[in-house]
């Protein structure tokens, strides 16, 4: 149940960079989840780095694994959000399963809005959303998000920590904030690990993280609802034709009802 008003979850991210919405699935729909991508989740694939995290597992083109994602993707209560935030025809950025495992150290601090350069240089507007759906407890202990409190509003360097925040929140919770804030994941000095994902979106104009016309092929792409498909790139930023393909709308890759048809959408079948 959602217990902050969508006008008061804005005015969180606007100025504290994030909002966190408890509870917000059921404990029968993250089961049904996590049963989804346990499969991937064999302790085999470690990060290969510092960020990715030596003790921590990530699933990555996630959709292509574990289609039930689609509905926290989706979710009405992210899109409200969403269609607040970001430009009209927003895109899917990013999604992925992380899976940090106990005696992960830190992440390092990081942005994830991909128009931003590494030197933590502030920018005024908002192209990317990022959320965090909590498939366990998110705990003090167990590595919670920590975040950097309105470091989306200012050159804040990643050495401030008195402004740190962790998001403590439980199972079915999840947390949505401005692509700019600077965070990290926690260390993870439980003995249990910390599962999480993380849908993220992006202005219409600016490159996903992952290539999502690649990492969800057309026919998979096909199996989703409409919203889903535009999210990936099967659409047209108007105005302008940004997204055609040999100069007729993408959705003819997938949706039969779009053959013949030219990049506006709104055009009749030629």
């Amino acid at each position: 149940m959602i217990s902050v008003s969508i006008d008061q979850q804005i005015e969180n991210i606007k100025q504290d960079g994030f909002s966190i919405i408890n509870n917000l699935l059921s404990k029968k729909e993250v089961e049904v989840i996590r049963s989804e991508l346990t499969p991937y989740l064999q302790h085999e694939k470690l990060g290969r780095n510092d960020f990715e995290g030596f003790s921590t597992e990530r699933i990555y083109a996630l959709l292509n694994k574990a289609p039930i994602i689609s509905s926290i993707i989706e979710h009405q209560a992210i899109l409200e959000l969403l269609d607040c935030l970001l430009p009209k025809n927003y895109l899917l950025s990013a999604a992925l399963a992380i899976n940090v495992h106990p005696g992960e150290t830190p992440q390092p601090f990081h942005r994830d809005d991909t128009s931003r350069s590494k030197d933590f240089s502030q920018k005024e507007q908002l192209n990317g959303v990022s959320t965090i759906w909590a498939i366990d407890d998110f705990t003090e202990k167990n590595g919670a998000t920590e975040l950097i409190r309105a470091s989306h509003l200012d050159n804040t360097t990643n050495t401030d920590l008195n402004r740190l925040t962790k998001a403590c929140m439980p199972s079915g919770s999840v947390l949505i904030f401005d692509g700019r804030v600077q965070h990290r994941g926690g260390a993870n000095l439980s003995s249990n690990s910390r599962l999480g994902i993380t849908p993220q979106y992006c202005a219409p104009h600016l490159r996903q993280i992952e290539t999502m016309l690649l990492a969800v092929p057309p026919k998979a792409a096909a199996n989703f609802s409409e919203r889903i498909q535009e999210m990936l790139g099967y659409s047209i930023n108007d105005p302008g034709f940004m997204g055609y393909v040999d100069g007729k709308h993408p959705k003819r890759l997938i949706d039969p009802k779009y053959q013949g048809r030219k990049y506006r959408p709104d055009l009749p079948a030629s």
